[in-house]
């Protein structure tokens, strides 16, 4: 997500911001601004270029915007499902975009039907509309609040009227959430890296249970939700997250390659080179080469235009996507034992195929070192990992799970170490969701509940 207050060429800025932020969703992407008197919006389905090829940003007037790329972990896939949802009535608009998940969506959909209302999609921010807009009250700070505290979940909402910016972040604070500026201008992101392409500085991170007001008159904190210990997505470090953004004050490159040395120190092995999956392994790998002594190198290649598989709706374009997205070195990983590095495995797709492409490129050997926990859970926070089935780790040992991928040797880093490469200074409310991998859940409801009790 990314929104921007108090500039003349907002949709343009926003536009910017989401290219920063692909990689967090290529299912779609949309655009919503407001010159003070009436909101208008662009959005399609596919990357953010194609949806945008032939948008002329003249029909986005005003001075503040939000924009959002749809990571597919729920809804039909369809033009339905892309944000930012605008919502119009008598008295005003209202633009909302979302990251996570509303746990108690259903029972919320209940009480809202009950009440007459009658809601036109699946997706969760149409909930929140009608929570704020019920009895027919205007959209204010107050407003929010209370409907954010009927709201059990991870998540983090952008809230755009005429006149004023809102951000808002869940009380266990699982999803990211910055605010920068930009001269005289606010800007907030899900990831620090949206700021680096636009030439903002970054502020702050918003906190956990805070809905920060944005307006012509400056910026306000109030606080809907007690503050509890922060519980930040662990897979946001692990893969979500690109490697030049800063989440609570922890760099993403820095905390992957901290779990790369965790990880020689925890499972060594003999080889001749180490070599990481590209993208988001690069780092693991780099440091598990530093603290093995083993040569780092580019074992794997990446074509750039193809979009990222774990994030693919479907098992089958996953399948197609690996194919298509990597190839190996012949030159490099010929005749030699290879250590890969990779950062998780969920359904143990991409691993099997690049393990057999090494070997088939003339690895002798190919050791699979998973530089994050063995994925044993359902993510209920807005991750695509939500049964237990799709799982390999749920569904195998560590041994069966190597005999699947076809490695000679495979080894996870564990959960201590995770904590102790992410988690640097506890004093200033650090800490991890890592529910995924230990079925802990710092935010249950029932359901969940019952989930992680089995």
């Amino acid at each position: 997500m990314f929104g921007i207050w108090g500039h003349n060429s907002a949709a343009e800025i926003t536009y910017y911001g989401l290219h920063a932020l692909q990689h967090r969703g290529q299912d779609g992407a949309g655009i919503a601004t407001t010159n003070g008197t009436e909101l208008n919006i662009h959005k399609g389905m596919g990357l953010l270029n194609d949806v945008f090829e032939r948008a002329e940003f003249s029909k986005l007037p005003g001075h503040a915007a939000i924009g959002h790329v749809r990571y597919p972990s729920g809804g039909e896939g369809s033009i339905n499902d892309v944000q930012p949802f605008l919502f119009r009535s008598q008295s005003e608009n209202v633009a909302i975009a979302h990251d996570g998940a509303i746990m108690n969506k259903n029972e919320l959909r209940t009480e809202l039907e009950s009440q007459g209302s009658i809601l036109q999609t699946s997706a969760d921010p149409e909930i929140l509309a009608h929570l704020m807009k019920q009895k027919g009250r205007k959209v204010s700070r107050d407003t929010i609040i209370e409907a954010l505290r009927k709201i059990v979940g991870a998540y983090a909402f952008l809230i755009m009227t005429d006149d004023k910016l809102y951000a808002a972040l869940g009380s266990r604070g699982i999803r990211p959430l910055s605010i920068g500026k930009l001269k005289d201008s606010y800007v907030v992101a899900s990831e620090t890296c949206a700021f680096d392409i636009i030439g903002a500085k970054f502020e702050r991170e918003v906190m956990p249970g805070e809905l920060v007001e944005i307006s012509d008159e400056g910026i306000k904190s109030t606080r809907f939700a007690l503050r509890e210990q922060r519980a930040l997505c662990a897979m946001e470090y692990v893969y979500l997250s690109r490697p030049d953004s800063d989440l609570n004050h922890v760099n993403v490159h820095a905390s992957r390659k901290r779990m790369g040395i965790e990880l020689a120190k925890e499972a060594p092995i003999e080889a001749d080179v180490v070599t990481g999956v590209p993208d988001s392994s690069i780092s693991a790998a780099i440091g598990y080469a530093e603290e093995s002594g083993l040569p780092y190198e580019i074992g794997i290649i990446k074509n750039r235009y193809i979009g990222r598989t774990f994030i693919q709706p479907t098992q089958e374009l996953r399948e197609q996507g690996v194919k298509m997205k990597l190839s190996p070195v012949r030159g490099i990983v010929e005749g030699k034992r290879v250590v890969m590095i990779d950062d998780s495995i969920v359904r143990g797709t991409t691993s099997r195929r690049i393990v057999r492409m090494l070997k088939e490129a003339g690895a002798k050997e190919v050791h699979v070192r998973i530089a994050s926990p063995l994925i044993t859970d359902p993510c209920y926070y807005g991750v695509d990992m939500s049964t237990k089935e799709e799982l390999i780790a749920a569904n195998h040992t560590l041994e069966e799970i190597g005999q699947i991928i076809e490695a000679d040797s495979i080894a996870f880093l564990s959960v201590d170490g995770l904590e102790q490469a992410i988690v640097k200074d506890k004093t200033i409310n650090q800490g991890i969701c890592n529910a995924c991998m230990t079925g802990k859940y710092p935010v249950t409801y029932n359901h969940v509940t019952e989930t992680a009790s089995k």
